[in-house]
């Protein structure tokens, strides 16, 4: 289901999992966790992303309020990206999704 299609829904899990439905957005949340990163150091740390899915799901997640973007005016230019109050809620969500994986896991 599409991001739009996910907005036509009238349902909290569906308003969630249009802020956190693509396979990459809680990737992102827990690298940066509780740090300020730059673009770089995200990357570097999620290297097998592309800089522009990256880059688009950044946007969207400073949009939803999940990620703040903070723009220093320095030369070269400088931006930093951090959890808001709101992504922050959702780390202790990911380590009991985590350890919902780790109780599961098959092991081979």
């Amino acid at each position: 289901m599409t991001r739009n299609k996910l907005a036509e829904c009238n349902c909290s899990l569906a308003d969630a999992m249009n802020s956190l439905g693509t396979k990459w957005k809680p990737i992102i949340i827990c690298a940066i966790g509780q740090k300020k990163l730059r673009f770089g150091s995200i990357a570097a740390l999620i290297h097998i992303i592309s800089r522009k899915v990256l880059t688009d799901q950044l946007k969207e997640l400073v949009a939803d309020g999940i990620l703040l973007r903070e723009e220093h005016k320095e030369v070269p230019p400088r931006v930093e990206y951090s959890l808001s109050a709101k992504g922050l809620e959702l780390l202790p969500i990911f380590k009991q999704l985590e350890a919902w994986e780790q109780k599961y896991k098959k092991c081979d």
